[in-house]
C-alpha cells in the first residue's frame, strides 16, 4: 500500500510542476503542442516499451479480453443512455468514455502488487497493453464524435501512431525478437519521457478550471459511473465467470483506479471540453485515496 501512496505523491508533484508552469509563462505554455507531441510521438514509445516488459504467451491472452469484453458489456447501454438524456455531444462523449479509460499503468500495476503481491504483474501488465487498445480506438472515436462527423471520427483512429507501433510491438514479442540492450534504453527514456510529459499537460490544463464554472451534474454523473456503477456491473459480471478468485481481483480493481490522463490527450486533440475532463481526471484521483482503502477491504474479502 505504501507503493501506490507513493506513486500517486509522485503523480501529484509533476502536476504541480506542470501548473507552476502554466501560471508563470501563461500563453507561451502552449497545452495543445504538448498534447500533439505526446499522443503523436512519445506515446508510441510507451507502448513499445510496456510490451517489452513482460513476455506474452497465449495463456495470458484471456486475462485482456475478459477486461475488454467487461468494458464492451457496460459500455453500450452507457452509450445508449447518454445519447437519449445528454443533449450536448461533447458531454455525452465525455460520459461515454472516460469514466472506462483508467489509470491502469502508473496506479493500477504498483496498487496491484501491493493488493496481490508480485504474481498480479503478468496480469496488470497485459490489461495495461489492453488499455491502449481501448483508449485508441474507443476513445479516439467516441471523443471525435464530440467535435466531428463518424467518418472523421474513424479516420482519426486511423492517424493515431500508437495502434501501428503497438501491432508492431506484440509481433517482435510474440516473435520472441531480441532488441539490443541500447535499443530497450531507447525506448525506456521515451516512455519515461511520456509518462512525465502527461503528467505535466495535467497541470497545464488544471490552471485554466474556474471553480465557478465546473459543471456540477457532469461530475456527479461520470465520478458515479467511475466509483459505483462500473464496479457493482464490473463484479456482478465476473461472478458468472470460471476465472480464478486473483484474475478476478485485478480486472475488478483495474476497472476502479482513477482516470488516466489520457483523456486529456483526446478531449484536447478532438476540442471535446478539455478543462472539463482534466477536472475530472484531478477529482476522481483525489477520491481514489480514500477509497483505495475501502478497496483494499473488498478485496480481502471476496477476492484473497
Amino acid at each position: 500500500m505504501f507503493e501506490t501512496l507513493l506513486s500517486i505523491i509522485f503523480v501529484y508533484v509533476f502536476i504541480f510542476l506542470g501548473y507552476l508552469a502554466k501560471r508563470i509563462f501563461k500563453d507561451d505554455m502552449n497545452s495543445k503542442t504538448l498534447t500533439l507531441f505526446s499522443v503523436y510521438f512519445l506515446q508510441a514509445f510507451v507502448t513499445v516499451w510496456g510490451f517489452s516488459t513482460a513476455k506474452l504467451s497465449s495463456e495470458h491472452f484471456f486475462v485482456p479480453l475478459y477486461y475488454i469484453g467487461t468494458i464492451f458489456v457496460i459500455l453500450l447501454p452507457t452509450i445508449f443512455v447518454a445519447k437519449k438524456f445528454i443533449k450536448d455531444p461533447k458531454e455525452r462523449a465525455i460520459v461515454s468514455i472516460a469514466g472506462f479509460v483508467g489509470n491502469t499503468g502508473n496506479i493500477g500495476i504498483p496498487l496491484g502488487i501491493a493488493l496481490f503481491g508480485m504474481e498480479s504483474v503478468i496480469y496488470t501488465t497485459l490489461i495495461n497493453i489492453a488499455n491502449v487498445f481501448v483508449v485508441y480506438i474507443l476513445g479516439v472515436y467516441i471523443y471525435s464524435r464530440g467535435s466531428f462527423s463518424i467518418k472523421k471520427s474513424l479516420f482519426n483512429i486511423v492517424k493515431i501512431p500508437i495502434i501501428p507501433a503497438s501491432i508492431i510491438a506484440i509481433l517482435i514479442n510474440i516473435n520472441h525478437i531480441q532488441l539490443a540492450p541500447q535499443i530497450k534504453e531507447f525506448f525506456k527514456m521515451g516512455a519515461y519521457a511520456g509518462i512525465v510529459l502527461q503528467l505535466f499537460l495535467l497541470g497545464t490544463f488544471l490552471y485554466g478550471i474556474k471553480l465557478k464554472e465546473i459543471k456540477k451534474r457532469l461530475y456527479i454523473t461520470v465520478l458515479s459511473q467511475k466509483f459505483i456503477i462500473i464496479p457493482l456491473a464490473t463484479a456482478f459480471i465476473l461472478s458468472f465467470s470460471h476465472l480464478s478468485p486473483l484474475v478476478q481481483g485485478v480486472i475488478f480493481m483495474e476497472m476502479m483506479v482513477p482516470l488516466a490522463i489520457a483523456n486529456i490527450n483526446l478531449a484536447s486533440l478532438y476540442d471535446c471540453n478539455p478543462q472539463e475532463v482534466t477536472g475530472l481526471i484531478f477529482v476522481s484521483t483525489l477520491m481514489f485515496v480514500p477509497i483505495l482503502f475501502i478497496l483494499g477491504k473488498v478485496i480481502k474479502l471476496f477476492y484473497i
